[in-house]
């Protein structure tokens, strides 16, 4: 192993670490779609692998999907064809025009500071046409107010891929300064490798401050609750309502563009 990042420099490794044959995040996202009216202009923000963008094409949407990795773009062309994948990065972008923009895994929490966060806001305001959504699925920051539960014990995972089995000690600590949880992984393999740490960082968001910045980009928020989605347990099911609380660890947003 080398350095950069293991995964997302490998997006079929990627995908071998975290299955996801039903397409629950991509089903989750259309559900909130279709429950909304969007139009079939479809903008997947930080789309990794392309398994949703694909779905969500599969679904009849015409899909263009973006990502800072030009390893996972690459992927996602040969391997979940029919959306349109281009290089971006959401701190600011300009692609056309949208009836949606989707955001999944936490992606938005890469917007580390004030000034990206309003970048990415900005250019949906400018992609998106009157009325159209913002949909994403993230942490959520206040699950960490007097809650260690995440933070008191590294994650040990292993999974074995082509032969090799790869595992990964992970630790997550609060920034508090910076407002941003920390992650350090340490992969190891079998076959004699060094140790191979990696760091990344997501914003801790909280639901409030989340409004704020979304009205302060002209959004009106018609859902924001911490489950049932894709990630939470157990997980959404179809037909299953949005809830009305905001306490547990991940966030799912739902904001339409003013249309004046």
């Amino acid at each position: 192993m080398t350095g950069g990042n293991l995964l997302t420099d490998h997006p079929a490794l990627y995908e071998a670490r975290f299955p996801d044959p039903g397409r629950l995040a991509a089903r989750w996202t259309e559900d909130c779609l279709r429950r909304h009216g969007a139009g079939p202009r479809v903008l997947d923000m930080g789309c990794g692998t392309g398994r949703d963008a694909a779905h969500l094409h599969g679904a009849g949407r015409a899909v263009t999907g973006a990502d800072l990795s030009e390893a996972m773009l690459a992927h996602a062309r040969a391997h979940h064809p029919g959306p349109r994948y281009v290089h971006a990065d959401l701190h600011g972008f300009d692609l056309g025009s949208f009836d949606a923009v989707v955001c999944l895994d936490s992606s938005l929490l890469y917007c580390h500071t004030n000034d990206q966060l309003d970048g990415f806001l900005a250019s949906c305001r400018q992609a998106l046409a009157p009325g159209g959504l913002l949909v994403a699925e993230l942490r959520n920051g206040a699950y960490f107010l007097g809650r260690t539960d995440l933070l008191d014990r590294p994650a040990v995972d292993a999974f074995t891929w082509q032969g090799r089995t790869y595992r990964s000690r992970t630790t997550l600590t609060v920034d508090r300064t910076a407002q941003l949880l920390r992650r350090t992984r340490v992969w190891t393999t079998d076959d004699g490798s060094p140790p191979v740490p990696q760091h990344s960082a997501w914003r801790l968001l909280f639901p409030h401050e989340l409004r704020h910045f979304l009205a302060a980009h002209g959004f009106e928020v018609l859902e924001l609750h911490d489950g049932p989605g894709p990630r939470t347990e157990p997980p959404w099911r179809a037909g299953e309502p949005p809830g009305a609380t905001a306490d547990g660890d991940r966030l799912h947003l739902v904001a339409r563009l003013h249309t004046h």
